[in-house]
């Protein structure tokens, strides 16, 4: 793993703790998960990863999208599931996609503190390295 991989699982399990659920990183022509939880591994079993994946990589046009007709820079999506909430953004000027499942909790989570913590690891390290196999969509 590399530093700027390690930094970023650390940043999500400090934030989530037993919560987190999984982690993923994407860029355009491929993704790596870095964090599996054992009944997540056993749920997404028969699911298509790749699809999964790919409507992920959309967030790069609506991205582009809301950066065009909002007065303010996009941060982050958040969706809701009926026992699990997603979380994407994106990190550095060549953008690294990066989502994460966490476990509802009661009173909802703090993801603008996470997004900001994540911005700041561009500082750190060349984010382009986070994608490191080539995991081509189908």
């Amino acid at each position: 793993m590399s530093d700027a991989t390690s930094r970023l699982v650390e940043i999500f399990q400090s934030f989530g703790g037993d919560a987190l659920r999984d982690l993923w990183v994407f860029d355009r022509g491929g993704y790596e998960h870095l964090y599996l939880r054992d009944d997540v591994a056993d749920a997404i079993d028969s699911v298509d990863v790749s699809r999964l994946v790919d409507n992920e990589r959309f967030g790069y046009v609506t991205r582009d999208t809301y950066e065009a007709l909002y007065y303010a820079d996009y941060g982050y999506t958040v969706r809701g599931f009926d026992t699990f909430e997603q979380f994407r953004t994106f990190v550095g000027d060549k953008p690294v996609g990066v989502f994460a499942g966490f476990d509802r909790e009661s009173g909802g989570r703090d993801f603008a503190t996470l997004n900001d913590r994540l911005q700041e690891i561009d500082a750190e390290f060349d984010v382009s390295s986070l994608v490191t196999v080539e995991t081509p969509l189908d």
